[in-house]
């Protein structure tokens, strides 16, 4: 999910972002955060950029405020879901007139925050689920929830929440099948690993969130750990 972030003061964005980031590691989403701190920054990156699922924007702001950058984002884009987090109640009408999914009050309710983003993951697109060749036949799975793969010979063994099952594809192929989909790393010649599931890693290991160990090859570190960080990162 890509969400962008956008209040004049930074300890608000820095309260919102480490809010949405803590969400992330409890729902098992991978969240692209952008932050701005201010609504010309915002409206400069949406003439490029428009793939946002959600925009998060303070309403007092500088010379273009959060309802007037809504209102011309609203021009352009009918669908974007908008949140709104101001300290002012007479805000809320305006708020409604460019269809804002919510509008919450600052201090910030963590507890309101995370209502806001369930709700609108389950309103969301549901994942599209990938065919795999089995010993028993097809096998249907959203690639969330795998959580890694082992190649054994030329053929892998997946491994969910749910258990483990043989694939009838190599992890070359594998690797093919999720080219179009975020978040799934090699680490080792023989491992493919969804980086959503990784609760740390060292210099020779991963730890999954149930505890499981991968290994990690010299070579692949690097990459591995960097995209791990930028999983949970926030760009500004």
């Amino acid at each position: 999910m890509r969400i962008a972030v956008c209040d004049d003061e930074k300890a608000q964005r820095r309260l919102i972002i480490n809010y949405l980031q803590e969400w992330a590691r409890a729902s098992g989403q991978i969240l692209d955060i952008l932050e701005f701190p201010d609504g010309e920054s915002l409206l400069f990156c949406w003439e490029d950029e428009k793939d946002f699922d959600l925009l998060i924007l303070d309403i007092e702001m500088g010379r273009l405020s959060g309802m007037e950058l809504a209102e011309r984002i609203r021009g352009e884009d009918e669908e974007i879901p908008i949140l709104f987090i101001t300290g002012y109640e007479t805000y809320m009408a305006q708020g409604y007139e460019v269809a804002a999914i919510q509008y919450l009050l600052k201090p910030l309710s963590k507890e309101k925050l995370f209502a806001v983003l369930d709700r609108l993951q389950r309103k969301r697109k549901p994942e599209e689920k990938l065919t795999f060749l089995t010993g028993e036949g097809v096998l249907l799975l959203a690639p969330s929830d795998i959580w890694f793969a082992e190649a054994r010979g030329h053929q892998c063994i997946l491994s969910t929440a749910r258990g483990s099952c043989q694939i009838r594809h190599s992890i070359t192929e594998l690797l093919k099948m999720l080219s179009g989909q975020k978040g799934f790393v090699r680490c080792h010649r023989s491992y493919l690993v969804n980086l959503r599931h990784i609760s740390a890693i060292t210099k020779t290991e991963l730890v999954m969130d149930d505890f499981r160990r991968l290994p990690v090859s010299r070579g692949a570190y690097r990459a591995v750990n960097e995209a791990f960080i930028a999983s949970y990162g926030v760009r500004g």
